[in-house]
């Protein structure tokens, strides 16, 4: 591991309304409602137990405006009737279950999935000596992995807390499986902090 790159960071991934609670995300979600509740839920506890073991806690959000789409989304869109979710401004895109606190870092995501192509989240972790992301949020096969492939890519050891994200097109315990073979991720739960906070003990100095 690169020196000066052995914190870690809890990363909260598109808690938001219209993922996780309202008509929207009812509309969306094929699985059982109780099942995002629970993420939330067991996410926002996360946050409590890293804020408290002093372990950084980023925020991640999405923003799905027409303006900010590019052509091929808004193609997509059109041809599978999807509307926009989490506009600018309204209750969909507010966090849900959760709330940054003060000097917490909050990203935005322009209609795409992965963090790393919000302007300065990448800067952000660098310049905190971050190299140990952790992951809860939604969804594990599109914003989280997503999230975590770059991640990966880029050096940093990946953990995800298994009941505190859930997958929206395929089964959950399929997408951390393939993630934990092709990443090299980490699967733990958030009752786990003396697991997660840290980075995998094989990687850790004397």
């Amino acid at each position: 591991m690169t020196a000066g790159t052995d914190r870690t960071a809890l990363v909260v991934v598109d808690l938001q309304n219209d993922f996780c609670a309202g008509p929207v995300a009812a509309a969306r979600y094929p699985g059982d409602p109780q099942r995002l509740a629970a993420v939330a839920a067991n996410s926002a506890r996360a946050v409590g137990t890293a804020r408290a073991h002093g372990t950084e806690v980023v925020f991640v959000r999405f923003l799905g405006d027409p303006v900010h789409q590019g052509a091929a989304w808004r193609h997509r869109d059109a041809a599978l009737g999807k509307r926009p979710k989490c506009l600018d401004g309204s209750w969909g895109a507010e966090f849900h279950a959760v709330v940054p606190e003060p000097g917490e870092a909050v990203f935005t995501k322009y209609a795409c999935f992965d963090a790393f192509l919000g302007e300065g989240f990448g800067a952000h972790l660098s310049g905190r000596g971050i190299g140990h992301l952790v992951f809860a949020g939604v969804f594990a096969d599109v914003c989280v992995d997503s999230t975590a492939r770059t991640a990966f890519q880029k050096g940093f050891h990946v953990t995800v807390l298994r009941d505190c994200t859930a997958a929206l097109h395929y089964p959950d315990e399929d997408v951390l499986r393939f993630m934990g073979r092709v990443y090299g991720a980490r699967v733990t739960t958030h009752d786990r902090p003396a697991v997660w906070t840290r980075l995998p003990e094989h990687l850790e100095g004397p």
